[in-house]
């Protein structure tokens, strides 16, 4: 294959550096087509001779396209362009421990609020800690921004906020570069971006606002999953009894909905995860009770769904979670935020 002509164009009266004006060059080839994936470009020398550089000037260049990943050296051949889908002004990494639709809320928001100048590639680790590291060290230095949600799996299957493996792995983000979403956890040092909720706070403060209409009823069931593969913080369930206690309300907690429910009058039921939500409302529908009147049903996290059948939820906003983590990234804010978590009753209590 012909090696392509590289138009590197460097403005001497620029205070643009000049290793910069290379890097902006090459990867202007890639973008218009000129340079192909796979293609070889010209050597350190080669470059350094032609365009009257110093091979110092050359090589920070090449370093710095070697770290985004955008061209690989293989020894004894050269430098040749790696990849052309990390072309835009800013390349993120978003890494989110499950597949709900409630991440990928927060996702599609966050990428519609950054807007067509940024190219976001998604990744899952499902709560798994290796998973997560191997995922994250592969691609250390490749992006411009990293935004990283914190939920693991422990091997009793219950929930960890961080390991300290985890943490080492996500000191190597420069602090600059960090968008923590979702989870307040881990607590790692230095000056970098945050959106959180707080588990044991939300639902204690949710369930303050809706108390009124939740005195009506005689016992409040929490369904937590207790062992699960995409496991919930325990500070929902802390919060939860905080609220139960402080308000001296009946209790039990769950950790499914079982066949055959034993249902009482007056009982109200949390549920989190939505194969509970929707066993739960098949079998009051099949028992002929009303919902609303005979049983109560508060959902875990908002959905269209929910909103379109009429069941009450505690949740936060996803929606506005992403677009403030883009506005934060865009403007770049280093601040750690509580996200808006709401209480919106409906016909099912």
């Amino acid at each position: 294959m012909k090696q392509p002509e590289i138009t590197i164009q460097i403005n001497e009266n620029s205070r643009v550096p000049k290793y910069k004006q290379i890097v902006d060059s090459i990867i202007g080839d890639i973008s218009n087509g000129t340079l192909q994936i796979g293609q070889k470009i010209p050597s350190i020398n080669e470059l350094s001779e032609t365009c009257y550089l110093s091979r110092d000037t050359v090589e920070k260049a090449y370093k710095h396209l070697k770290e985004k990943k955008v061209i690989v050296s293989v020894k004894g051949k050269g430098y040749y362009t790696a990849k052309t889908d990390l072309i835009s002004k800013l390349n993120i990494f978003f890494l989110v421990n499950k597949p709900s639709s409630y991440k990928m809320m927060i996702y599609n928001s966050f990428v519609n609020a950054l807007g067509v100048n940024a190219h976001v590639n998604m990744f899952i680790y499902h709560c798994d800690e290796s998973l997560f590291i191997r995922t994250l060290e592969k691609n250390l230095g490749a992006y411009d921004n990293y935004v990283i949600m914190p939920h693991f799996r422990t091997e009793e299957q219950g929930h960890a906020s961080y390991t300290d493996a985890v943490l080492k792995v996500i000191s190597k983000i420069p602090k600059d570069k960090l968008i923590v979403l979702d989870n307040a956890k881990p607590f790692v040092d230095g000056n970098y971006s945050s959106i959180y909720q707080d588990f044991q706070e939300d639902i204690y403060n949710a369930l303050k606002e809706g108390l009124d209409r939740l005195q009506k009823y005689d016992k409040i069931i929490l369904v937590y999953p207790d062992k699960s593969a995409h496991p919930y913080p325990k500070r929902i369930l802390h919060g939860f009894r905080q609220f139960c206690v402080e308000f001296e309300f009946d209790f039990e907690v769950l950790d499914e909905i079982y066949d055959d429910m034993e249902f009482q009058s007056r009982d109200i039921y949390i549920t989190i995860e939505e194969m509970d939500l929707v066993n739960l409302v098949r079998q009051v529908r099949k028992k002929n009770l009303v919902l609303g009147q005979d049983v109560g049903i508060i959902s875990y996290n908002d959905t269209p769904l929910k909103e379109l059948l009429g069941i009450t939820v505690i949740s936060t906003d996803f929606k506005a979670m992403g677009e403030l983590a883009a506005y934060m990234l865009l403007k770049n804010k280093k601040e750690r935020i509580r996200n808006n978590f709401r209480y919106i009753e409906r016909n099912s209590l």
